[in-house]
C-alpha cells in the first residue's frame, strides 16, 4: 500500500477526531489541512506516516499544540461559536483528548500517550477525569431514533445510566419529527438507516427546521458520511458501538450543545 492510500484510509478517521475536538466540522478539516501540509513540507514527519495508525494522530497533535484547538476564538463574530470556543479555553483540552482517542477513536493507552506525548498513567488519569465530567455533565432528555429493539433498548439504558431522561423513540423519520414536536428533546442519538427505508439524516435535516438539537449518529459505514463531499456529522459513532464511545459523544454534543 503506497503511503498516499495509507494517509487517505486513515484521514476520515482523523477528520472526525478533529471535528470531535473542536466542536465544527470547518476549524477541524482546517486543522487536519494544516497538519498534513506540515508533514508533507517536512521530510522525517512525511516518512513517519508510513508507521502504525497514531502516526497520523502524532503529526496532527504536533500542529495542535502549536496552534491550540481554540486559537481562532478571537476572531468570530458568531455569538454560538464564540461561546464553544470559550467553553474550551476554560478546560483542560488533554482531558478530551485523550477520552476521545481512547474510546471514540479506539487506542489503547500506550498509544494515546504516544500521540498526545505523555505518559501512559497521565492518559489514565485524564481519562478518569473525563469520566468525572461526564457524570456531572447537564441532564437532559433524549430521543433515541433507532429501528433495531435490541439496540434502541441498550441505548435507552445507557442514557438511563447517565442520568438523562428518554423524551421518545422512533424508528421512522416521521415518527421522530412528530416525537420532536410532541416532546423537545435536548440530544437526539440518530442511526441513518431506519425501518421504512428513510434515512435519520433526513430526520434529523426536518427536526432542525424545528429547534437546534445536538445530534449523536450512529451508523455501521462511517466511511460514507466522511467524505468531505457535503456538510458532515460532527459526532458519529460506529456500529457496533462501545458504550464508552456512546457515553464519550454525548459528554462532546451536550458540551458545545
Amino acid at each position: 500500500m503506497s503511503l498516499s492510500q495509507k494517509i487517505a484510509g486513515e484521514l476520515p478517521f482523523l477528520r472526525r477526531y478533529a471535528r470531535a475536538l473542536s466542536g465544527s466540522q470547518a476549524r477541524g478539516d482546517a486543522m487536519v489541512k494544516q497538519a498534513l501540509e506540515k508533514a508533507l513540507a517536512d521530510e522525517t514527519l512525511k516518512n513517519s506516516l508510513a508507521g502504525e495508525r497514531d502516526a497520523l494522530y502524532r503529526v496532527f497533535h504536533l500542529v495542535l499544540d502549536e496552534r491550540g484547538t481554540s486559537s481562532q476564538a478571537a476572531s468570530t463574530d458568531d455569538t454560538k461559536e464564540a461561546s464553544a470556543l470559550a467553553k474550551l479555553d476554560a478546560i483542560a483540552d488533554q482531558t478530551r483528548q485523550a477520552l476521545l482517542l481512547t474510546t471514540v477513536e479506539g487506542f489503547n493507552t500506550e498509544q494515546a500517550a504516544r500521540i498526545m506525548g505523555i505518559d501512559a498513567d497521565t492518559v489514565e488519569k485524564l481519562n478518569q477525569a473525563a469520566i468525572a465530567k461526564i457524570d456531572a455533565e447537564q441532564r437532559t432528555s433524549v430521543l433515541v431514533i433507532e429501528d433495531e429493539p435490541m439496540i434502541q433498548m441498550q441505548l435507552e439504558d445507557l442514557v438511563l445510566s447517565l442520568g438523562h431522561e428518554i423524551s421518545g423513540t422512533a424508528t421512522t423519520k416521521d415518527e421522530a419529527v412528530k416525537s420532536v414536536e410532541a416532546n423537545r428533546p435536548g440530544l437526539i442519538l440518530a442511526d441513518i438507516q431506519l425501518a421504512d427505508g428513510s434515512s435519520g439524516l433526513d430526520a434529523v435535516k426536518d427536526i432542525m427546521e424545528i429547534a437546534e438539537i445536538p445530534v449523536v449518529f450512529i451508523t455501521a459505514y462511517p466511511e460514507r458520511l466522511l467524505t468531505g463531499d457535503r456538510v458532515e456529522p460532527t459526532y458519529l459513532v460506529t456500529k457496533p458501538f462501545r458504550e464508552e464511545t456512546v457515553k464519550a459523544s454525548i459528554s462532546q454534543a451536550l458540551f458545545f450543545g
